[in-house]
């Protein structure tokens, strides 16, 4: 899948590029963006697995309530995508389960 960005009327990006990192890969992001539309925009539509069937999950409801975009930023755990917004520099991680192991991040692009 291609990212997509959603152009303003003058045909230009909206507002200004910045680059963060998720699973060690840098990613083009926007200030004021939330990570899950960043993570979209960039043609990552899921970023985590359930614990038991492995199934891939990404932004679900996009507001907040139903947590299946968590994931880890700058260390910090069960982060909403949807709900944090970016800044330069950010470092994302799959959300590691309680055992240790790590989400294979779904179906990537």
């Amino acid at each position: 899948m291609i990212g997509h960005r959603v152009p303003d009327r003058d045909g230009a990006a909206v507002s200004t590029p910045i680059t963060i990192s998720v699973d060690g890969e840098p990613i083009e992001a926007r200030v004021g963006q939330s990570l899950a539309a960043a993570l979209i925009a960039a043609g990552t539509v899921a970023w985590r697995t359930t614990p038991r069937a492995r199934r891939p999950r990404g932004a679900f409801c996009a507001m907040g309530v139903c947590f299946d975009c968590l994931v880890v930023v700058n260390g910090r755990h069960d982060v909403r995508a949807c709900q944090h917004r970016v800044a330069a520099g950010d470092v994302v991680e799959s959300s590691p389960w309680p055992d240790g192991r790590v989400s294979d991040g779904g179906d990537r692009g």
